[in-house]
């Protein structure tokens, strides 16, 4: 099936690789090495790949974690170069281990194409990086139509900030996740009201890659069923009038009033997690309660507690706060996950 999408993809006109170091756990590199690099020429691709800035332990990790994922993709170059997810934690050490002195020298040595970072973090932030470090050619920005407005995410600003200092912004997270591919039933009505053939997640995407500094839309396609869908109406791309606008901002305000915990399940905040909490699935089995019926069997606090058998409980959580230091969408997680305990463990 990988191979299939590799192939339509290209076929199709479209060029853009998009892997990281921790992905997949630590294998999507290769996956990509099989899938993509050995069954195609160099020239009919281009490769993105990521430094993971937050397990950086010493200068010299630039080096090698760089050698490691040349190796593990199969290339002599990368394309595209990112310092991955940018925030205030990583920033000291970013900076203390001179990552982008680092890609800069890569490039020089013709081993990057073009290097930028990803980004989770707010507008004045962005700033400050993209003041500092001129050389950055790119930024990669979580944008979609619920977060452009958001307090947390601020996808507006970011992308206003973005624009400021002519960095050209390639898109992550459109549908947010798989969010904005299953809204809810008002809001898929007003959609299908105004394009009736145009499916859910596509006006997410859509809203994305209408915006003039995008040059890239990262859509996460999982299954070729997407990619099918994605690549037939990107080919010819036509960018959202005003009606459609519209109706986009009807369907954000459908969907603010459904949402309990805006989570998008990157599941960053797993990994330091000192109780092990399965955090982003306690969060979806919350979401569903919530818009599930008032009312008869309570399947959700089923899926709860069959899961906290064999792993620990939201109440367990200590409040150490790593979480929300990790979490890309700035969610109070601790708190989050009080109401969780309080809906499913009474």
């Amino acid at each position: 099936m990988i191979n299939r999408m590799v192939d339509t993809f290209l076929e199709r006109g479209f060029t853009y690789f998009d892997t990281a170091y921790m992905y997949h756990n630590f294998k999507s590199e290769e996956f990509l090495r099989e899938s993509l690099v050995k069954r195609h020429d160099r020239s009919t691709f281009t490769v993105a790949s990521k430094l993971p800035v937050v397990m950086l332990k010493s200068e010299s990790d630039n080096e090698r974690i760089f050698g490691e994922q040349l190796q593990k993709c199969g290339v002599e170059y990368f394309d595209y170069y990112l310092l991955h997810n940018l925030n205030a934690n990583d920033y000291d050490i970013m900076e203390n281990f001179h990552c982008f002195d680092f890609v800069k020298q890569k490039k020089a040595e013709g081993k990057i194409k073009h290097i930028g970072f990803s980004f989770h973090d707010s507008p004045e932030l962005l700033d400050r990086i993209l003041t500092d470090h001129p050389e950055a050619e790119f930024v990669q920005l979580q944008i979609n139509y619920l977060d452009w407005d958001s307090a947390g995410v601020q996808s507006r600003r970011c992308y206003e900030t973005a624009v400021k200092h002519g960095k050209p912004v390639i898109v992550m997270e459109p549908v947010k996740g798989g969010m904005l591919a299953d809204v809810p039933g008002k809001a898929e009505q007003a959609f299908k009201a105004v394009h009736p053939d145009w499916s859910v997640p596509s006006w997410a995407i859509r809203f994305a890659a209408s915006l003039d500094n995008v040059m890239m839309v990262l859509s996460g396609m999982s299954n070729y069923n997407q990619l099918d869908e994605n690549t037939s109406f990107m080919r010819q791309f036509v960018p959202l009038d005003e009606r459609e606008n519209a109706v986009i901002k009807t369907a954000v305000r459908i969907i603010n009033e459904s949402i309990a915990v805006p989570c998008t399940g990157c599941r960053y905040c797993v990994a330091g997690c000192p109780k092990h909490i399965p955090i982003p699935v306690y969060f979806s089995i919350y979401n569903e309660k919530k818009k599930a019926p008032a009312g008869g069997f309570d399947a959700q606090k089923m899926y709860y507690q069959n899961y906290a058998r064999n792993n620990s409980k939201a109440s367990d959580c200590i409040g150490c706060r790593l979480c929300e230091r990790a979490c890309p969408q700035h969610l109070p997680v601790p708190e989050y996950l009080r109401r969780v305990a309080a809906r499913f463990e009474n």
